[in-house]
């Protein structure tokens, strides 16, 4: 495991993995990241090339309509203005 990550707000420690190892191994790889959804990054003499990220989870519903109802009107913004 090592650090890695831009900012400390956002750190973490990811599993890493050399690309040769990578290369013989991707199809396990891919399913452990599928299984345990944590990233792994592929390194080639240390250096990061390529982080394995699982997909975005799929939502059951469709995007359109998923921000009904979190919006809350509180009147006309004409009126804030002195307008009408």
């Amino acid at each position: 495991m090592i650090y890695y990550g831009h900012n400390w707000r956002h750190c973490a420690f990811i599993e890493q993995i050399s690309i040769s190892k990578f290369k013989a191994t991707c199809l396990a790889v891919l399913e452990r990241v599928r299984q345990t959804r944590e990233p792994i990054l592929v390194t080639c003499c240390g250096v990061p090339v390529a982080e394995i990220k699982p997909p975005p989870e799929e939502n059951a519903g469709s995007w359109l309509g998923a921000m009904a109802g979190t919006i809350d009107s509180i009147g006309d913004i004409g009126c804030r203005f002195g307008t009408h």
